[in-house]
């Protein structure tokens, strides 16, 4: 290895995953939320992207509940309803940080398991505001999707 590759590692950012973005960038999707001009919550960076990050795109799905849970009618059968849905929703992204910082592979698969619970409470959540608003109906069908994508995601996580 000559001296110009050492230093160059040298310098390589320590992380869990290999970067491909250069260092005039945000180093993760946590630092590129709050740098300005950042994306809308739930918004792409790019048209049709996917999100393999789980972290990133269960942090995304949060985002897109509370903006989808802002738009219903305030009354009190929704309320409790908003209440659910955002607990369970965010939950999901919070559990899955836990996970990943987890001490053992039992406390890994005890998270995960809670994503896979909340995943599934916020798929039922949505199912009973799209009862409530006939009119989110459609908007509620697309993150219905979302969690059942999540929702077994976490369950082949958690039998493997």
């Amino acid at each position: 290895m000559t001296n110009d590759e050492i230093r160059k590692n040298d310098q390589a950012p320590m992380t869990k995953y290999p970067r491909s973005v250069s260092r005039d960038e945000p180093v993760d999707s946590e630092e590129r939320f709050w740098d300005e001009g950042a994306r809308k919550p739930g918004q792409e960076l790019h048209e049709g992207e996917r999100v393999y990050d789980l972290e990133e795109r269960t942090a995304r799905f949060g985002e897109a509940i509370i903006g989808f849970a802002k738009k219903i009618p305030q009354n009190p059968v929704n309320n409790r309803l908003i209440e659910q849905l955002i607990g369970a929703a965010t939950s999901i992204g919070a559990n899955y940080c836990e996970a990943d910082d987890g001490v053992s592979r039992k406390d890994f698969k005890n998270k995960v398991g809670t994503c896979r619970k909340e995943a599934r409470e916020t798929k039922f959540f949505l199912r009973m505001v799209a009862a409530s608003q006939e009119s989110l109906k459609p908007e509620a069908r697309k993150l219905w999707q979302e969690a059942k994508e999540l929702h077994l995601i976490f369950c082949a996580i958690w039998r493997k």
